[in-house]
């Protein structure tokens, strides 16, 4: 056999170190069952919507019965999944009554369209009628679209990393000959901090801002952020925090992930920042700005690339579990007399 680019072209082999699978040609499978299994679970878990009659969050998925896999043929992968879900939800209204229910998906397939998943929102049986029910119907189940369509995105990125292999031409891009699921808003984006995965395309992205008052000074304030047991307590979870320029901090059981980027003492501090389920090494940018206010601090959060699916996610994120557990901890919301 000739070497590559050399002798008949029907004969060519490329030299690879490995010596396998030469230009992608021989068929391979990869079992996505347990993974997948996860990814739903940790995609779903927590979801929540909101209005003014209250709010609704999903508190615990109960089924996860399917099976997931992909193969590579040619240089194509090919995706097969098949999910039958079940998860509960609870409802509180702005008048202090709590409600439960529970949402079910019983056909998320690669042979249906997101917008042809059967999702069935129900309250549970003697419960009394709620207004709660219809925001589960309406942006609840929009909200597992969602969550369910970024499962799709994660299958077709993260997992895939390594299935296709390199050739003396490049690299084939990854495609789906049977999968017609949209995922245009859970690919990898190109402008994360790693170096772009070779099935990574943009994803839409969001900016928006928050802000809130704090009874303390900016030094108190910033020193919650950076010291490893004031984010720990706050958080009522597990945390590491390296606080120098470029250090990382792991939140939240390694639910949130980032490294921070400036530092001003008392004044600023930039980060980036992901949950540990967006689209691999996609980060969005938090920039905290500390005003002194006299008797309080003026915190403003300003949020971007943050994708377009998990705008209300982050932001409710944010405001429940910094803002007001930091006030919440350290009683920094209410004013003594």
């Amino acid at each position: 056999m000739a070497k590559w680019g050399e002798g008949d072209p029907r004969w060519i082999v490329e030299e690879r170190a490995d010596a396998t699978n030469v230009n992608n040609w021989h068929w391979t499978e990869r079992d996505a069952t347990n993974w997948s299994s996860d990814k739903l679970k940790s995609l779903l878990l927590g979801l929540s919507v909101e209005n003014e009659e209250g709010s609704c969050e999903v508190m615990e998925v109960s089924k996860v019965e399917g099976e997931a896999s992909i193969n590579n043929r040619k240089g194509k992968l090919i995706f097969f999944y098949e999910w039958n879900l079940k998860a509960t939800w609870t409802g509180n209204t702005k008048a202090g009554i709590t409600c439960k229910g529970s949402v079910d998906v019983p056909n998320l397939s690669d042979e249906n369209d997101m917008d042809d998943l059967d999702i069935t929102v129900t309250l549970n049986k003697d419960e009394p009628d709620t207004p709660l029910t219809d925001l589960m119907k309406t942006k609840g189940a929009e909200r597992v679209r969602e969550a369910l369509g970024s499962y799709v995105g994660f299958l077709k990125t993260e997992f895939t990393q390594g299935m296709i292999l390199p050739t003396a031409n490049g690299v084939f891009k990854p495609e789906s000959s049977q999968s017609r699921t949209t995922v245009d808003k859970t690919q990898i984006s190109s402008g994360s901090t790693a170096a772009p995965s070779t099935t990574g395309v943009k994803i839409p992205t969001c900016k928006f801002r928050i802000k809130d008052t704090f009874l303390t000074s900016p030094a108190e304030l910033y020193r919650v952020f950076l010291n490893q047991e004031m984010v720990q307590a706050f958080t009522q979870a597990s945390a590491t925090v390296d606080a120098e320029k470029g250090g990382r901090f792991r939140l939240l059981d390694g639910n949130v992930l980032g490294e921070f980027m400036d530092l001003v003492p008392d004044q600023k501090i930039a980060m980036k920042w992901r949950y540990n389920t967006w689209p691999c090494e996609h980060y969005a940018t938090i920039t905290l700005t500390f005003s002194d206010r006299g008797s309080e601090t003026e915190l403003a959060a300003e949020c971007r690339g943050v994708p377009d699916s998990e705008e209300e996610r982050t932001r409710h994120g944010w405001q429940r579990y910094y803002f007001q557990a930091i006030k919440q901890t350290f009683g920094f919301g209410a004013r003594l007399y």
